[in-house]
């Protein structure tokens, strides 16, 4: 039931085309307007005639002359170059077409409009040369009573077409006017919308995979091919661009039918692309041979529409295997496809028998259709995209949230794992330690043996006591909670100093700080900052000697600030510098006192802030700790 709805859609669309291409071949065809018509080289004119809306068209009564015929009667379009189906003549050389203007009524200003003449031109009136040139011309002449003589004289020597093969139209100038506003208006439409949504996908050319790739092409074959109306520099070879711009819109249009029905790497479309590719390589190669065979034009018309027909056939096939896929672009492809099918009908059944007036060719509206469809199919296809994307976006962030609060949960009982450990930890060690200084007293058997076991149970009991005061230190920093806030440099180092100066000179060390000259703010957690100078600040007294000095300093630059801790201390070994931050590490020079997580504490916390931390120190002669931290700008 599904895929009989799909059908559906097609048939409406198919219904509405030969609706609308009839209502074109009524209202806007050259080959069916009213008289007058020509007659063995002559028509004959009034001034009804030229007060009408539409200009006349001269097709009927021209008198053809070339090298095998003189004074054929023949009406413009009956043959498309000077051959006309003899394959043993070539179909290029020189013509002569004449129309003799009979009118009946007062002077007036007049046009004679000649459309795409595929070879060079002279026209000349009763025997005066008014026009010449290459593609297509227009002459203006105050038509009097009486009898003129038209005449159009072409020369070609290459391309499809000869001689005169789209007819020419006679009006007042305010009738070519009108028209000519319609047609540029028109063609300017159908030429800037292909453009306008090339560049438009051109936005999605890395992301829209090879859907937006061929739907560039097949934008840029269209406008390319609907150039041919505006007055551009071409060359005499123009017809053979234009060819190409065709063919690869037809393939484009296959090979989008193909992308939609996930067939690109099927065995049926690797043989058929092999045949839609080398048509038009054989279809130029006869171009170019049609002046020396006679026969090449022929038979390039022949394959012209074996190239249609097969591109048809193809996007038909694969269409179908899209709706049988029940693909999401199947209903495009498939209404694409029906387009497609409407335009080659058209093209078949009107050949020769239409030429529109104001608008477009059936084939150039249904050009224009499949460029709205397919970019209609990209657009959908963009929006799913951007839906599927948002779901998949909404989806992550469920998933990040929920393992937010997992992670947040699982760090939340670490700390209560610590700190019931630390706390539970705390009798037994401390208890350890009163039975070994118990038995230390009492002396009671203690001889050199049990001595030696005493001092390293006594210096395991040390080793726990300092890790359980490490934990209990971090659980500290944990329970920290605090919001960011931003801290002026400049009013942190006062309070580091007012906080311990006083310690510093108990000690008989110099503490100095060297606030920048200009006050700069880092965001900070102020209970972390105070932990982090706290314990680079005791570190350097412990290490500093009497008289010795520490030095706190400051400066701002760019987008970092640069504090700098430095003592004249002991120093640390050079082996010792790469292992200073690490959890638990002690160097020699505090044994006795250091937890070994001093130092990790400090990385820790100036991480966090975004900074990193340094360390230079030369043995005898001092340490220097120097932090470089983001800058906030309020």
């Amino acid at each position: 039931m599904k895929q009989r709805r799909f059908w559906r859609q097609p048939l409406a669309v198919m219904a509405a085309m030969a609706l609308f291409f009839m209502l074109s071949y009524y209202k806007d065809n050259k080959y069916y307007t009213p008289p007058p018509y020509g007659r063995s080289g002559v028509i004959d004119l009034n001034e009804t005639d030229l007060a009408r809306r539409d200009p006349i068209f001269l097709i009927d009564g021209w008198l053809l002359t070339d090298g095998r015929v003189t004074d054929k009667p023949t009406y413009i379009g009956e043959f498309s170059n000077l051959q006309r189906r003899d394959l043993r003549v070539s179909p290029h050389g020189q013509a002569r077409y004449q129309l003799t203007l009979r009118y009946d009524g007062a002077g007036r200003i007049v046009s004679v409009d000649f459309p795409q003449l595929y070879s060079a031109y002279t026209v000349l009136l009763d025997g005066i040369p008014l026009a010449q040139g290459t593609g297509s011309g227009r002459i203006t002449f105050l038509l009097t009573a009486g009898d003129h003589t038209l005449v159009v004289e072409t020369f070609s020597s290459i391309g499809y077409y000869s001689g005169m093969y789209f007819p020419p139209a006679l009006g007042t100038p305010e009738t070519f006017f009108q028209i000519d506003s319609t047609r540029h208006f028109i063609h300017a439409i159908a030429f800037l919308i292909p453009l306008a949504l090339a560049v438009f996908t051109l936005f999605l050319w890395w992301t829209g995979g090879k859907l937006a790739h061929w739907f560039v092409v097949l934008c840029c074959s269209y406008a390319l091919y609907m150039a041919r109306f505006f007055a551009l520099p071409i060359t005499q070879y123009w017809f053979l661009m234009q060819s190409l711009a065709l063919y690869c819109l037809c393939f484009c249009i296959v090979q989008l039918t193909v992308l939609a029905a996930n067939a690109v790497h099927s065995r049926a479309w690797r043989r058929i692309r092999a045949v839609l590719l080398a048509l038009p390589v054989i279809l130029t190669a006869l171009s170019l041979l049609i002046p020396v065979l006679t026969w090449a034009v022929f038979v390039h018309g022949r394959l012209t529409d074996l190239y249609y027909v097969a591109t048809f056939c193809a996007a038909a096939v694969f269409s179908a295997r899209s709706v049988t896929a029940q693909g999401w672009e199947s209903r495009y492809t498939l209404v694409g496809c029906t387009v497609f099918g409407a335009g080659l009908l058209a093209n078949l059944l009107f050949s020769n028998r239409f030429e529109p007036i104001r608008f477009l060719w059936q084939f150039e509206w249904c050009g224009l259709l499949l460029v709205l469809l397919f970019g209609a199919m990209m657009v959908s296809r963009s929006r799913r995209i951007l839906m599927e994307n948002e779901l998949l976006t909404n989806h992550l962030e469920e998933q990040v949230k929920k393992r937010t609060q997992e992670v947040t949960q699982l760090l939340e009982e670490r700390k209560a794992f610590f700190s019931d450990m630390a706390h539970d930890l705390k009798a037994p060690v401390f208890a350890t330690q009163s039975f070994i200084e118990a038995i230390r007293k009492s002396g009671v058997g203690v001889d050199s043996e049990l001595q030696g076991y005493l001092d390293q149970a006594e210096a395991k009991q040390w080793e726990m006591a300092r890790r359980l005061q490490g934990l209990s230190t971090i659980n500290a920093l944990d329970r920290i909670e605090e919001k960011r806030v931003p801290v002026s440099v400049q009013e942190m180092l006062s309070e580091i100093y007012a906080t311990h100066s006083g310690e510093a000179e108990v000690q008989s060390v110099y503490l100095v700080v060297e606030p920048p000259e200009t006050d700069a703010f880092l965001m900070a957690q102020p209970e972390k900052l105070n932990i982090l100078f706290e314990n680079l600040i005791y570190n350097a007294l412990r290490a500093t000697p009497r008289n010795g000095s520490i030095t706190i300093s400051a400066s701002a630059k760019a987008d970092q600030i640069r504090i700098t801790v430095s003592d004249t201390g002991c120093g640390i070994p050079e082996e010792e510098l790469p292992l200073v931050f690490r959890r638990f590490y002690v160097g020699a020079n505090n044994r006795d006192t250091g937890t070994g997580l001093g130092l990790y504490i400090v990385q820790g916390i100036v991480t966090d802030m975004g900074g990193t931390i340094e360390v230079h120190s030369t043995v005898g002669r001092g340490t220097q700790f120097i932090l470089k931290i983001p800058q906030y700008s309020p």
